[in-house]
């Protein structure tokens, strides 16, 4: 089994739980508190991170290219977007539009590699990334597949317009990340040190940009965030393992293959939602983790 592959499922694994922890902070803090956590307490983590690499393990951090400082930069900033406009997406109408719309990032992200680093899928994974995208579909809306036909039926309705640029933006951050990623010098076996540094360096960037726009607008907010570090470091560190994760593997690995894998974190929460909260699910949720399944197996022997 190639490496990528457990690195995206357990980035995956991760975001589920750091999604569910993330709920119950907004109780505490508001959308932008909640969100900013994420960096706050995930730089930290990830600049110690980068110091074991280097003082424990040996390694030395590659050169910070302009194009490197450039893409990572990018791709800090368009998660803080795409973040934003999905949570105004949920505002809007609801969760499953904003979802659903959302994951057009796979097939958006697909294109722009081709385009800005010519790799390109193969007709069976480009099959199985819409594959995903309709398990997605129902799977967002509880298995309803009278639902799907309503959200479809709403492509003009402007949370779905919102949502189809959240996954514009995610995807402008994805194919960033990967091209920050390349662009630092060395040999593909330093792929462990060059996912970290930028990793790293994303977060911190994120870290001032978004703490200046707090202490400008929501200066509360960022009190809050110390006040409640109890519950929000727990949010920080399933971030950084989870970004963490993302990073290593599209590091390793184009990036659309990679998020189109990530998929599997909606049957996570299915899992979750049938065995620890013992809900009992529709047969439309059932067919909607087979096609999330189905497509996930077509991504991977199709790449």
């Amino acid at each position: 089994m190639e490496l990528w592959i457990p690195i995206t499922v357990l980035a995956a694994l991760f975001q589920c739980v750091r999604t569910a922890m993330q709920q119950k902070l907004r109780a505490l803090l508001n959308i932008n508190g909640a969100n900013f956590v994420r960096y706050f307490y995930g730089a930290p983590l990830s600049l110690a991170a980068l110091a074991f690499l280097v003082w424990g393990a040996g390694y030395q951090v590659p050169e910070l290219t302009p194009r490197f400082l450039l893409f990572v930069t990018l791709g800090g900033v368009a998660q803080i977007v795409a973040t934003g406009l999905l949570i105004a997406a949920f505002n809007l109408r609801n969760f499953a539009v904003g979802t659903v719309y959302s994951k057009t990032e796979i097939i958006q992200l697909a294109i722009f590699q081709l385009v800005i680093l010519g790799e390109h899928l193969s007709w069976a994974a480009w099959i199985g990334v819409w594959i995903c995208l309709a398990g997605v579909a129902v799977l967002s809306l509880r298995g309803s597949i009278s639902g799907v036909r309503d959200v479809l039926a709403d492509l003009t309705h402007r949370a779905a317009l919102i949502g189809i640029a959240s996954g514009t933006v995610f995807a402008v951050a994805a194919v960033s990340i990967r091209v920050a990623a390349l662009a630092l010098p060395g040999d593909a076996d330093l792929w462990l040190i060059k996912g970290i540094t930028t990793l790293a360096v994303m977060n911190t960037i994120q870290t001032v940009l978004m703490g200046s726009w707090l202490l400008w607008r929501d200066r509360e907010q960022i009190g809050k965030v110390v006040k409640y570090w109890r519950s929000s470091v727990v949010v920080g560190v399933l971030s950084v393992m989870g970004s963490a994760g993302w990073a290593l593997a599209m590091t390793l690995h184009n990036a659309a293959i990679v998020r189109s894998l990530g998929q599997i974190e909606l049957i996570f929460t299915f899992i979750a939602s049938r065995w620890l909260l013992h809900e009992r699910p529709k047969l439309g949720e059932y067919l909607g983790s087979a096609l999330v399944a189905a497509g996930v197996i077509l991504v991977l022997t199709g790449k």
